[in-house]
C-alpha cells in the first residue's frame, strides 16, 4: 500500500515503517514546491496512523538546464520550503548530496519507528464503513488553469470568458494551501475515531486508490463513493475546456491530496467535526461514502453522487 511496514527483529515491539516518493516540479515557486513535496512525502506514513516521523532524508537534484547561478538561487528556495513543511512535521531534514540531472526531482524517504498501537494496517474496513476524504479534489486542474493563465494559451483565453484572471488565481491558491497542509491531524483523529483502513489521494484519483484500498481488504467489500468535494470553479473550468469527465468520475489526477479513511459509521460526524475545527478552516473533511459486504474486492462511484464546491 502506502509504505513499508517492517518488525524489527531484535526488538519485536518495534516496527520499521518507511516510505519513499519523489516527483517533478508542478508550480513555478521554488519555495512552494518544496513544501509540497514534504507533505507529499511524509502523507503515506501518516496514512497507516503513524503520526511522528523519525528520520527524513531530502531528494533532490539540479537540472543540468539551469545554470549554476540558477541552481544556487533555486535550490536553497526548494530546501527552504522542505525544511519550514519538516518544522510543522516537528522532524528535521537531512540532505545527504545534491545529483545533477537532466530533470529537476524532488521527495524524500520518510521513516518513523512505531510500536503497533500507533500503526493502523490498511486492511481491515468493515461492512458498513463511513469513508472520510480529508481534502477537495481538483487539484491538477487548478494547477493547469494557472499555468495556462501565464501563458496565454488557447485554454486561458477560454477561461477567461467566463472567469477572471484574479478567480483563476484564487483557486489556484486554494490548490496550494490544499497542498502544502499535512495529513498529521487526520491521522492522529485515526485512532481517537477508531478508524479500520486509510490511504492518501495522489496520482491515480479518488477512485483509483479507492479501488487499491478495497482489493487489500481481508474482507470482500465493496467501498461506494457518493460524494465528490472538488475546489470551487475547478469542475466549471473542466466543463468550460471539455475536461470534466475525470473530476466527475473521481479519477482526476491529484497532488498531496487528503487521507481516505474507513471508520465506524458512529464516528463520521464527530471526526469531520473536530477535524473541521482543530485545522481552523485551513482544510475540511466530509463523509463521501459507505463500504458494504460484495462478492468483490471494490470500488464503485454512485450512479448520481453530490458534487460539493469547496472553499479554502
Amino acid at each position: 500500500m502506502d509504505c513499508s511496514v517492517v518488525q524489527c527483529q531484535r526488538r519485536k515491539e518495534f516496527f520499521l515503517v518507511q516510505t519513499v516518493d519523489f516527483f517533478y516540479p508542478l508550480v513555478d515557486d521554488p519555495k512552494l514546491m518544496g513544501k509540497i513535496a514534504l507533505a507529499n512525502v511524509v502523507s503515506d506514513v501518516y496514512a497507516i496512523g503513524a503520526t511522528e516521523i523519525d528520520k527524513l532524508n531530502m531528494i533532490i537534484s539540479a537540472p543540468t538546464e539551469l545554470s549554476a547561478e540558477e541552481r544556487d538561487i533555486v535550490l536553497p528556495m526548494i530546501i527552504d520550503g522542505f525544511r519550514e513543511s519538516a518544522q510543522m512535521a516537528d522532524c528535521r531534514v537531512n540532505i545527504q548530496n545534491i545529483a545533477l540531472n537532466p530533470w529537476c526531482i524532488i521527495g524524500g524517504i520518510a521513516t518513523s519507528l512505531c510500536k503497533q498501537p500507533e500503526i493502523i494496517l490498511p486492511y481491515n474496513a468493515k461492512d458498513g464503513d463511513h469513508l472520510v476524504l480529508t481534502k477537495p479534489l481538483g487539484i491538477q486542474l487548478a494547477t493547469n488553469a494557472h499555468i495556462w493563465l501565464n501563458d496565454k494559451n488557447e485554454n486561458y483565453y477560454k477561461l477567461a470568458e467566463h472567469f477572471s484572471d484574479e478567480i483563476i488565481s484564487n483557486t489556484f491558491k486554494m490548490a496550494i494551501k490544499s497542498m502544502i497542509f499535512l495529513n498529521r491531524d487526520a491521522a492522529k483523529l485515526m485512532h481517537k475515531y477508531e478508524a479500520h483502513a486509510a490511504t492518501d489521494i495522489t496520482g491515480f484519483g479518488l477512485m483509483g486508490h479507492a479501488g487499491n484500498l478495497a482489493e487489500f481488504q481481508t474482507e470482500r467489500l465493496q467501498f461506494v463513493i457518493t460524494k465528490l468535494p472538488i475546489l470551487k470553479n475547478v469542475l466549471k473550468f473542466g466543463e468550460i475546456l471539455s475536461l470534466d469527465m475525470k473530476l466527475r468520475n473521481g479519477k482526476s489526477v491529484e497532488t498531496s491530496g487528503g487521507l481516505l479513511i474507513a471508520l465506524p459509521a458512529k464516528h463520521s460526524k464527530a471526526f469531520c467535526q473536530e477535524f473541521n475545527l482543530i485545522t481552523k478552516g485551513e482544510q475540511y473533511s466530509w463523509t463521501v461514502g459507505y463500504v458494504k459486504h460484495a462478492n468483490k474486492r471494490e470500488a464503485i462511484l454512485a450512479q448520481e453522487p453530490e458534487y460539493i464546491d469547496v472553499e479554502l
